[in-house]
């Protein structure tokens, strides 16, 4: 990502160039960020699965609620309610990969963590834009493979 590796090794082996905003912040938070190799086939996915599991066990049940009522999940609504859901959905799953609950596992952790810092200050937030209104086409993933095959 341009918004927090800029070009690798451009100081020697492993010495990268960072984002002039996320090295502060990573300096502001006391953290040295690491690089890991690029295409690293390890790590691919697991981004990918959590959003998956958001979305499927919290923004779309909780969007369905709301139409129900005719209401609309914003950003607003979205964190009124997540403090629920990771309290009694989330949190308490036996994890698949861990296969534990992560609210144990935090309970065992918790001692490890530093303190919070103060909050970050450098970037002031945006507004984020009304998306409600843009469609992005979904298809079954069958079509991709149809469509690898004729290539």
């Amino acid at each position: 990502m341009k918004t927090v590796l800029i070009d690798r090794n451009v100081y020697g082996p492993g010495r990268h160039r960072f984002h002039a905003g996320f090295r502060e912040f990573a300096k502001h938070h006391g953290f040295r960020p690491r690089m890991c190799a690029p295409y690293r086939a390890q790590t691919k996915g697991k981004v990918e699965r959590f959003n998956r599991y958001l979305k499927e066990s919290f923004v779309c049940p909780l969007e369905s609620r709301l139409k129900g009522r005719g209401g609309i999940l914003d950003a607003d609504t979205a964190n009124a309610h997540v403090g629920q859901w990771l309290r009694d959905v989330a949190n308490p799953r036996l994890h698949a990969e861990t296969k534990e609950r992560p609210v144990d596992r935090f309970v065992r952790e918790a001692g490890c963590l530093l303190p919070r810092g103060p909050a970050w200050t450098g970037i002031a937030p945006s507004i984020p834009a009304d998306l409600r209104d843009i469609a992005v086409p979904q298809h079954d993933l069958s079509v991709y493979d149809a469509i690898g095959r004729l290539a």
